[in-house]
């Protein structure tokens, strides 16, 4: 018999490279995600995206200062914040 288990997508590492915003979950997979997606930490300093913090029950980062929020279920399903380019952009 095969049991499955439940992956645990709960926050464990935040790291910034090149770039990206990459998001280590307690079950050993690690998210990246291009910082573009994310304008308003696209734009800040090293130290500024440095002030996270995990919320919710650790699925979720917060950062206080650009009021963003960004969930471990919209990275794996790669969505992002950024405003559409044109009406005919896809949305979510």
């Amino acid at each position: 018999m095969i049991t499955l288990k439940t992956p645990d997508e709960r926050i464990k590492t935040v790291v910034f490279e090149d770039q990206s915003l990459v998001v280590g979950l307690m079950d050993g997979r690690r998210i990246s995600t291009p910082l573009a997606w994310y304008p308003s930490l696209a734009s800040a300093t090293s130290a500024q995206l440095d002030e996270w913090e995990i919320i919710g029950a650790g699925d979720a980062l917060h950062w206080a200062r650009f009021d963003e929020d960004l969930s471990v279920s919209a990275m794996l399903r790669g969505f992002s914040s950024a405003a559409p380019s044109s009406p005919e952009a896809d949305t979510y």
